[in-house]
């Protein structure tokens, strides 16, 4: 791939270009972590090697254990990255959090959300831009759709998707009752030009409206935000981030390519799945992991059964532990499958 970055008009096509450096940058993150730990392996068998020509080999053998302990746990790390197998895994991925049950609570528990996972993504050095964020009235957010770019994105974001619970003492309610809030979580791959929708003219309502929240003069005075409705379906997609209409146009359509795809992709599996005489609730609207502040603190992922007491981290973005035993526990439902 980078010798063809050299030939004779490659350049000549800026997107496909484009496109092809930034397959070859992920690939490059994924293969050098590998070529970086085979070198390690190698100066420690040199290491060892002049340790057996002193006369007191200890100090040298101490050094080789501890980095063989570092390659050991690099390794560990480097294999759930072989989780990664769906097809989707590695693309990037759009993330939208929605309030459900709970009133004030649960828009508040949207915007922890999205908070949230928002913290993930800068612990790992992904980007993670709002294509669109509606505030709720009192408190809390309605809706936030963000788009999550970097390696293996939407592979490690699918755990995510579901209805998240919340259990806390209600910091809307005077007389400090105990609330429980919903809030849900959809997860979406962004589809590249290799996969085909088809998508009618004639099946879409294109509104423009004025943007909400952050954004300067320029919300205030144009029509930029686009809302676009897939009027077989009912879907609704919007994107308020541009400040070009077009743009934001472009965005939507996106989003939307995205949820018609996953919307057919869900109809085979559940079609699938009746012809083996399985059932699997394939709705967005079943509850993966409960938050509980009182009267003891925990989350509990409900499929995987992985529990930490540590709430404050986990909504401070340490949602790795999750993530990693999801991976795990989606291989060997998998592997059951076959």
């Amino acid at each position: 791939m980078e010798s063809q970055q050299t030939e004779d008009g490659f350049w000549s096509d800026l997107e496909a270009a484009q496109e092809h450096a930034k397959k070859l940058s992920r690939l490059k993150r994924a293969v050098e972590p590998w070529e970086a730990l085979v070198r390690r392996a190698g100066d420690a068998a040199e290491l060892l090697e002049l340790g057996t020509l002193e006369d007191d080999p200890g100090p040298y053998l101490v050094e080789v254990e501890r980095e063989l302990e570092a390659i050991e746990s690099a390794v560990a790390a480097k294999r759930l990255e072989a989780l990664y197998q769906g097809p989707y895994d590695d693309k990037d991925a759009f993330l939208t959090v929605h309030a459900r049950a709970g009133g004030l609570d649960a828009q508040d528990w949207a915007e922890m959300l999205t908070r949230m996972y928002c913290r993930w993504a800068d612990e790992h050095d992904l980007d993670a831009e709002f294509m669109e964020c509606t505030p709720a009235e009192g408190a809390g957010i309605k809706t936030a759709t963000l788009k999550f770019t970097g390696m293996h994105v939407y592979g490690r974001l699918r755990s995510e998707a579901g209805v998240h619970r919340l259990v806390r003492i209600g910091p809307f309610d005077a007389n400090r009752r105990r609330h429980t809030a919903f809030a849900l979580v959809e997860v979406l791959p962004v589809l590249d030009d290799s996969i085909k929708i088809k998508i009618e003219p004639n099946d879409l309502q294109v509104e423009t409206y004025r943007s909400s929240g952050a954004g300067g003069q320029h919300v205030n005075k144009t029509d930029s935000a686009v809302r676009i409705t897939h009027l077989p379906t009912g879907l609704v997609v919007q994107c308020q981030n541009e400040r070009s209409q077009i743009r934001n146009r472009e965005s939507a359509m996106a989003v939307l390519k995205a949820r018609l795809f996953d919307l057919e992709e869900r109809k085979r599996r559940e079609e699938r799945q009746k012809l083996r005489g399985e059932h699997h609730d394939e709705s967005w609207g079943h509850q993966i992991r409960s938050y509980v502040l009182v009267p003891y603190t925990m989350v509990k992922d409900l499929r995987t059964e992985h529990e930490t007491g540590n709430v404050q981290s986990v909504l401070d973005g340490n949602l790795d532990p999750f993530i990693h035993a999801y991976l795990e526990w989606d291989e060997a439902r998998q592997r059951e499958a076959v």
